[in-house]
């Protein structure tokens, strides 16, 4: 077997194994958590939010001048979009899903402020909310019109019903699931009855410990600024935005019409600093890869130009190319598996200080062996070329000076 001169000929260039051991462990480190963070990251990117968002968009109406009614103003404008062909419904609402800013709150299950508050986004809305947000309503039933309360932004918010999410009901009642409807909890010392239980409905903070935790309450508040939400017809979103905008506008002098913006854009937006770490890491890889293979390389060359007149007598002695290819292979999976056996170490330990510093899930425990067998491909991969070369290498060329 080859294994005892290959130990002795890596024994004569330490210093040249220990580097590329190290940086394949390094390399290992830094890939494995960095796929692991962009995998997590897509996941999240990728999350359904419950709407119909390829054909939804929203717009802000502040009104000004004494002669602004909020009011009648709102209800002017969803009558108008309501009935504007291609439009399927229109509310009104404070926040905007996924956009990364809104109102929460905390309930609890009994009227007492010593125990455990249960975080969840607020939707204040009106009864065309999960019709206009295409929102499935798996128990119970919506709100009528006859639910809807009207307040100043300056009154308390009570409201005595509300629509949730299945992560939210099981969250407040383990156990229960659809049969939670008609429970009861409070928001404050304010009793609130489940009136439905919706298939999923995201927070407007996509990476909030409680995404998944929301409900729509049918209060409405009067202020000078109202913002529509509207679903369109397939296809019709982009034309719309554009009418919609310039109706509203003309329609009311005493007001600007602003942050027109579809639900796409809003994706886009409110996940660009995740799509942008996801794109570096992925260069970040790929360019310790390249190092990486490139070190192997010059490794290997600097070996087999060393031992050209070793690797002809063996073949002047009769071994095959075969032989010669097997004994670079072998010699540079020996380092390769130092390399990822410490890389191995270094990767768990640098997974379990990301989760306990920034409380981000824990790596599932395939990612560090499929990691290890990775770059050993790689680093067979890598030293393949300069082998193959070493291989060919004739008897008379390398023993010439013998």
């Amino acid at each position: 077997m080859e294994i005892g001169p290959i130990l002795r000929a890596l024994t004569r260039n330490k210093l040249g194994v220990v580097l590329i051991a190290l940086q394949i462990a390094f390399t290992m480190t830094v890939m494995v958590n960095a796929v692991f963070i962009i995998n997590e990251r897509s996941k999240a990117m990728a999350r359904p939010s419950g709407l119909d968002e390829p054909n939804m968009f929203y717009l802000r109406s502040t009104g000004f001048g004494d002669q602004f009614n909020s009011e009648v103003t709102e209800q002017d404008d969803l009558d108008l979009l309501r009935n504007t062909p291609g439009i399927i419904d229109a509310t009104p609402i404070n926040a905007i899903p996924v956009s990364g800013g809104g109102s929460s709150t905390a309930l609890r299950l009994e009227d007492d402020p010593t125990l455990p508050a249960i975080p969840a986004a607020v939707y204040y809305t009106d009864d065309h909310a999960l019709n206009t947000m295409d929102l499935n309503l798996i128990a119970g039933e919506n709100f009528t019109s006859n639910d809807v309360l009207y307040q100043r932004t300056s009154e308390s918010r009570n409201f005595g019903k509300a629509v949730v999410s299945q992560t939210l009901a099981e969250t407040l009642f383990p156990g229960e699931g659809l049969n939670a409807v008609g429970r009861t909890f409070y928001n404050g010392d304010n009793p609130v009855q489940i009136a439905g239980i919706i298939e999923r409905l995201q927070s407007p903070w996509p990476n909030s410990s409680f995404v998944e935790q929301a409900m729509i309450v049918p209060l409405n508040f009067i202020s000078g600024t109202s913002t529509y939400l509207i679903r369109t017809e397939p296809g019709e979103r982009d034309r719309l935005m554009v009418e919609t905008e310039e109706t509203l506008a003309s329609n009311n002098p005493n007001r600007i019409i602003r942050d027109l913006m579809s639900m796409n854009e809003t994706r886009e937006e409110s996940y660009r600093l995740d799509s942008a770490m996801a794109t570096i890491l992925s260069v970040v890889i790929v360019t310790l890869v390249f190092i990486t293979s490139m070190g192997i390389v010059g490794l290997a060359v600097f070996g087999i130009n060393r031992r050209r007149k070793q690797i002809g007598t063996r073949r002047a002695l009769g071994a095959t190319q075969g032989e010669i290819l097997r004994y670079f292979m072998l010699e540079n999976f020996f380092i390769s598996g130092v390399g990822v056996t410490l890389g191995a170490v270094f990767t768990i330990g640098f997974s379990i200080m990301l989760s306990s510093l920034f409380e981000s899930p824990t790596m599932s425990w395939y990612y560090t062996p499929l990691g290890m067998v990775i770059l050993i491909l790689i680093g067979q991969i890598a030293v393949l070329g300069p082998s193959t070369r070493a291989a060919r290498i004739q008897p008379a060329i390398a023993t010439r000076s013998i």
